[in-house]
């Protein structure tokens, strides 16, 4: 058999599996979306329980990983996304049951109206279906976005980066083994068996009706994929370029403690701050004194030419600094004409993710707060709050930057829609 024999078979036996994971997908989440809240919960709760005795297999799966990524070079802040041990595994577990623990999205009376005619209407919150989920190296995404799944009436398809497949498919298999121990589907929640790409591009393409949305975990080029192939619809990020801008009214203190815990705190997750934005008005006060907390604490500064006159440490910020997501201890600095000049280089530079204004002044943070077009925007606080977990979601399955259903972080209520139920006497349209 030729060699291209062999592919196309492959690729055929690869489509067929995926669509009947689909199909497996399609029938658990009918399921699904009839099973009460505390049936969920104890399930849910069942499988943190599962995740804790299974935990030498884990560490096993993760072992064989860990390996696996130092023999091919994956560099440390990836190994060190990868790895678990039992302290993150305890952790894993807490989060699914932080996740029982949330109120019940669907059933949830969202509207209720009464037409002339008499007809009742009211808008209640239902599960999407099946939700599919595409992650690199975090092993934790799977366990997070299978307990958000279920806790939302939904199954899951998962599909694990090769690097993290044997520590994803030991975090599935314990998972659905807690629902099915309580007469949950078990199928609510499959992990992609294979590491083969080809399955990536099935679920893309929807598994033939099989999948509803799709949420990618990752770097750039997979999220770019994905938005730019998928034709089921997408909550996703594509970057993370978010600002802190400190105000001419701003605390110093404060502005100076927020930034360096916005940047700093961790530097390669998408709710670092990439920019500071400093208004003219206080630059002689405190450009200087936030430039040195970040220099101090180990970042290095990029700025336009007040900022390198405020501190000769400061290299020169060209215009790709401005829209770089450096994921790393690199932050542009650029001096600013006041509130409307900093909304406007957000607009012009930023991704719709995260922006926060330092000031005293209530009005200023008023028109920040409703002038600015990201998904989060935040007044005094960091950047780092962008987080699902920090806004009382138990977790988060991604943060979305679109404005069409889902924006911020996606937690159990986003992964619900809604359906009108209309209660008559007997009406008919004349």
């Amino acid at each position: 058999m030729s060699v291209l024999s062999l592919k196309s078979r492959s690729a055929d036996d690869v489509d067929a599996l995926m669509l009947a994971i689909g199909r497996k997908a399609r029938a658990a989440a009918r399921r699904m979306a009839l099973v009460p809240a505390e049936s969920k919960d104890r399930a849910l709760r069942e499988a943190a329980a599962r995740l804790r005795a299974a935990e030498a297999g884990l560490l096993e799966a993760n072992r064989q990983d860990l390996a696996e990524a130092r023999a091919k070079g994956l560099p440390a802040a990836t190994l060190d996304r990868l790895e678990l041990n039992p302290a993150r595994i305890a952790a894993i577990a807490e989060a699914v049951e932080s996740i029982a623990g949330l109120p019940d999205p669907v059933g949830r009376q969202l509207a209720a109206f009464e037409r002339p005619n008499g007809l009742a209407i009211e808008r209640v919150s239902t599960p999407l279906g099946v939700v599919g989920v595409i992650f690199e190296s975090r092993p934790n995404v799977t366990a997070d976005a299978a307990a958000l799944c279920v806790k939302a009436g939904n199954a899951a398809v998962l599909r694990a980066g090769s690097e993290s497949h044997r520590s994803a498919t030991a975090i599935a298999a314990a998972m659905a083994e807690g629902l099915a121990a309580h007469g949950l589907p078990a199928d609510a929640i499959q992990l992609v068996p294979t590491r083969d790409r080809a399955a990536v591009g099935a679920m893309l393409a929807g598994l033939d009706g099989g999948l509803d949305v799709i949420v990618p975990r990752g770097g750039k080029s997979l999220v770019a994929r994905v938005q730019g192939e998928a034709r089921v619809p997408v909550f996703a990020h594509l970057e993370g370029i978010c600002h802190v801008y400190v105000d001419a009214a701003a605390d110093l203190d404060m502005a100076c403690r927020i930034v360096r815990n916005s940047k700093m705190r961790r530097t390669g997750i998408c709710g670092s701050a990439e920019t500071l934005l400093v208004d003219r008005a206080c630059a002689a006060t405190h450009l200087q004194p936030l430039i040195a907390t970040l220099i101090d604490a180990g970042c290095a500064v990029r700025g336009d030419a007040e900022a390198r006159a405020a501190d000769p440490r400061v290299t020169a910020a060209e215009e790709a600094d401005w829209r770089t997501e450096y994921l790393d201890a690199v932050i542009a600095v650029r001096v600013v004409d006041g509130l409307d000049a900093a909304i406007d280089h957000i607009a012009t530079y930023g991704s719709h993710h995260t922006e926060s204004i330092v000031t005293e002044d209530s009005a200023a943070a008023g028109r920040f707060l409703a002038e600015v077009d990201s998904a989060i925007v935040m007044h005094n606080a960091s950047t780092q709050f962008a987080d699902g977990g920090e806004f009382g979601f138990g977790a988060e399955i991604g943060i979305a930057t679109g404005r069409m259903h889902a924006r911020g972080p996606v937690g159990v209520e986003q992964l619900t829609t809604f359906k009108y139920r209309v209660h008559g006497t007997g009406q008919l349209r004349p």
